[in-house]
């Protein structure tokens, strides 16, 4: 894999049993870029090791006055520089494709995974860590895949070089074979400590960093009540702790730096005075003596690699447990059975009865909140099975709950891309993307619905005005200025219409709605309700509400109570005749409901009030 051929047409299927399996995972289908640089690192390192053999024979040569010796050994010098340099740059042009097509890989894995789970993985996993895996987290998984090959070139290198060592001149070559060992792996007892110590570290870092987020994020309502200089405070104390946490774990890694500079400092030390010993008492010559300090001088270098590997890992295993946390998430254990067909029809909810016929708008009132974002979820098949949600609470698994029908066929049972451009859900907290508001209304879409309409529809005027007069140099054309990030510059009825906006422009099969104008005013809820009544007539609409103005809007209306459909029909005939009904809508007390119901059972006082009186009351 190169990196001009990036992305990959599919990034498979990886093994998220662990951190470490998942490494594995990702080094197992490098393999042929493994190998090349394995290959070259081989080639680079058993270069560098042919250099203490040439600059010996050069220096007997010089001893015994052997001119044709000395030439040889400068030819074989210059080769091998040739060499070492070619091995050199391939090694590392073969590391860094490595490293990023890795990154590459598990980058292509989470937006396949967000896109799968949808708003599902923000409910199970923080929107924060989600970032982080796919930022940092994957620049320290790639590393150490890059690292592998190059580890495996230098441990080999130190192999052969020891074992040529000790057939070359046994009397020092035992030695430093015996010895190399030792030198590799005496910092694996510091590593768990440093390892800790590292992500605690991390831990500190990514606290203090959520807290910078949160205080960034609501610093208008901190200024409101004077509580600048608390979180301030807090942030303060939170960035010591991680100061303190980097200076232990730095301190670590230097005593880790430290012993694999001292004991190969003894090594070459011992080395010199028994070699200087044994050239004295004429057992080696003088030439063998440079051959094996220079061999053993330049083992130091790809004695790197072991460390190098060892912060590798330790740095990118909590990387890659962190990934497998997010790529382990399921959004349904149910296989698509129907391909290439594009349902329609009613849309229809076993679990709870909800029926929305097609063609009409359909409005769904609901005591609970939580309840209606669950069934809006479950209306467009995000919502996860039951196996899935006890398995994640660690609960004996519950029965499936059956799937939402569409027409004759089930979300489940038809692939997701699918599901999702028949049914659109658009949830509570619509989110705007940064960009301008052209490049915000360009989706995916029937293009039945132009932006014009939908705007229009949505109730959009005032925005589109704000817009023009914040971005002068566009020409006072709103399409094209740049709305910040979340949509941050408008106020929150603004950005609720206009993510209604962006929902009607991709006209669906059927758009679910939940709570689409809670944050506008009565007046303006009144418009959106007949816009969105009149621009989607003839296709299947939900809108989950409790207001009596988008409610009296809608075709049909159906009360779910306790997880069932308990009464339907038009908004004024359930206020008459459901009592249940009248205390969501009306935000009706239970002492007033009692009082009601006692009075109207000696017809003191009429069961109903005027829709007027009611919507005004609400």
């Amino acid at each position: 894999m190169q990196i001009r051929d990036l992305p990959y047409s599919d990034p498979g299927d990886p093994d998220v049993r662990s951190g470490p399996r998942f490494l594995y995972w990702l080094g197992r289908n490098q393999l042929a870029g493994q190998l090349k640089a394995l290959s070259w690192g081989l080639l680079h390192q058993l270069a560098i090791a042919g250099l203490p053999v040439t600059v010996g024979l050069a220096v007997q040569a010089v001893i015994d006055r052997s001119g044709g010796r000395l030439a040889l050994s400068g030819g074989l010098i210059v080769a091998l520089g040739i060499l070492i340099a070619v091995g050199d740059t391939m090694l590392h042009r073969t590391a860094v494709t490595n490293w990023i097509t890795a990154a590459a890989r598990v980058q292509q894995l989470l937006a396949r995974k967000t896109a799968e789970l949808g708003s599902a993985l923000t409910r199970r996993v923080a929107a924060g860590e989600v970032v982080a895996v796919s930022t940092g987290d994957v620049e320290k998984i790639g590393w150490f895949v890059e690292a592998l090959s190059r580890f495996a070139a230098a441990a080999t290198a130190l192999v052969v070089i020891c074992v040529g060592l000790a057939f070359y001149l046994p009397s020092l070559g035992l030695m430093v074979a015996l010895a190399m060992p030792v030198l590799a792996l005496a910092v694996l007892p510091l590593l768990p400590r440093a390892t800790r110590r590292a992500d605690e570290q991390r831990e500190k870092a990514g606290k203090a960093t959520e807290l910078a987020s949160d205080t960034v994020a609501g610093l208008r309502v901190l200024r409101g009540i004077g509580g600048e200089e608390l979180f301030l405070g807090r942030y303060r104390r939170a960035s010591q702790e991680v100061r303190r946490a980097a200076v232990r774990s730095a301190r670590m890694w230097a005593l880790i730096s430290a012993v694999q500079v001292l004991l190969p400092g003894i090594l070459l030390i011992s080395l010199v005075w028994y070699g200087a010993t044994l050239a004295r008492d004429g057992r080696i010559d003088v030439g063998q003596l440079v051959t094996v300090y220079s061999a053993a001088t330049l083992m130091l270098f790809p004695l790197r690699h072991f460390e190098e590997i060892a912060m590798a890992y330790s740095f990118s295993r909590p990387s890659a447990q962190r990934a497998v946390r997010v790529l382990s998430l399921r959004r349904s254990a149910r296989e698509a059975t129907v391909e290439g067909v594009t349902p329609s029809g009613d849309l229809y909810d076993p679990a709870t009865g909800l029926m929305a016929p097609r063609g009409q708008f359909t409005a769904v009132v609901c005591g609970d909140p939580d309840e209606a974002g669950r069934l809006a979820e479950r209306l467009g098949g995000h919502a996860e099975t039951g196996e899935e949600e006890d398995a994640a609470e660690g609960a004996e698994a519950s029965p499936a709950t059956p799937s939402v029908l569409l027409g004759a066929v089930a979300l489940d049972e038809i692939p997701l891309d699918t599901a999702r451009t028949a049914v659109l859900v658009q949830d509570k907290d619509p989110v705007l993307l940064s960009g301008t508001l052209r490049e915000l209304l360009d989706i995916p879409a029937s293009g039945l619905v132009t932006a014009e309409a939908a705007l229009e529809a949505a109730q959009c005027g005032d925005v589109l005005s704000a817009l023009a007069q914040a971005s002068p140099d566009n020409d006072g054309d709103p399409m094209r200025t740049r709305i910040t990030e979340r949509g941050r510059s408008l106020s929150g009825g603004q950005r609720q219409r206009l993510a209604l906006a962006r929902s009607l422009v991709t006209d669906p099969e059927a758009l679910v709605l939940d709570e689409p104008t809670s944050a506008v005013d009565s007046h303006t809820e009144a418009r959106v309700a007949a816009g969105i009544a009149k621009l989607r007539r003839g296709r299947t609409t939900v809108a989950f509400a409790s207001s009596p103005l988008l409610l009296d809007a809608a075709d049909r209306v159906v009360l779910v109570h306790e997880g069932t459909v308990v009464a339907v029909g038009t908004h004024r005939d359930l206020l008459r005749g459901e009592p249940r009904y009248r205390a969501v809508v009306t935000r009706e007390t239970d002492d007033e409901a009692a009082a009601a119901s006692a009075l109207n059972g000696v017809g003191e006082v009429p069961a109903m009030k005027s829709t007027e009186e009611i919507e005004e009351r609400a």
